[in-house]
């Protein structure tokens, strides 16, 4: 009888690798193959923040296969990257393989397996999806505060370039997390300094170059990565 493949989503959490649940450890541990995304720079060069923590957990190498994305805006060449990689995930699946496809944060939440996993469903795979940290949750804990009490809401917005809108949410939410801020913290941090919003910026969470502060003005000059994001909070 042939061995059942099935398929995990491992969510990898922030940054430290020690903010792993016990179940995707264990999952990792135990499964047959490991994919993780990546991103292939213009020298041809790739890198991943999510293998950089699965290092951490003494795997085989031998078990590790990386996706690497190019660096641009172009979602065809996006989604044959995605196809190509299902097609390798399909294969090892249809060989009774137990596999497990990794994202830093948590896997439900702006993560590129949600484009594998229209390819999962189509095909009626057996899956299993392990939650894990987002880095704003890490973020509020490394600065020892509350996202939200009582009856607050929270909004959670990526690449807000508009202060008009912003300021609308800022008007409905008592907390907006902004994520994917490295293009436009410049457009929103008059706004921030006109509001007198409390604010903690936080970078690389969970890492040895982890940065946190709650002074706008300290980010004027800094060079932001993509791995950061602002919390807002109305006085």
């Amino acid at each position: 009888m042939n061995k059942q493949g099935k398929i995990y989503g491992v969510s990898l959490g922030p940054g430290d690798p020690l903010m792993i649940t016990l179940k995707g450890l264990q999952v990792l541990q135990q499964v047959d193959k490991i994919y993780y995304p990546g991103s292939l720079l213009p020298d041809g060069t790739t890198s991943s923040y999510s293998l950089q923590i699965l290092q951490h957990y003494n795997l085989s190498k031998n078990k590790l296969q990386g996706m690497f994305l190019k660096m641009s805006d172009n979602r065809e060449q996006a989604e044959q990257t995605y196809a190509d990689t299902f097609r390798h995930l399909l294969a090892d699946y249809n060989a009774g393989l137990q596999v497990a496809f990794v994202s830093e944060g948590d896997i439900s939440f702006y993560s590129t397996f949600a484009y594998l996993l229209q390819h999962i469903h189509s095909h009626k795979l057996a899956l299993e999806i392990i939650a894990g940290v987002p880095s704003f949750i890490l973020g509020a804990a490394e600065h020892q505060s509350s996202l939200a009490i009582l009856n607050e809401k929270i909004a959670i917005l990526p690449r807000m370039k508009d202060r008009d809108t912003l300021s609308r949410y800022l008007e409905e939410f008592e907390t907006v997390v902004l994520i994917k801020v490295r293009s436009v913290l410049h457009e929103i941090r008059t706004l921030i300094n006109q509001t007198g919003l409390n604010i903690v910026y936080c970078e690389r969470l969970g890492t040895a170059q982890q940065y946190i502060t709650t002074d706008i003005n300290d980010l004027e000059h800094r060079e932001i990565p993509y791995f950061s994001l602002l919390i807002l909070k109305r006085s």
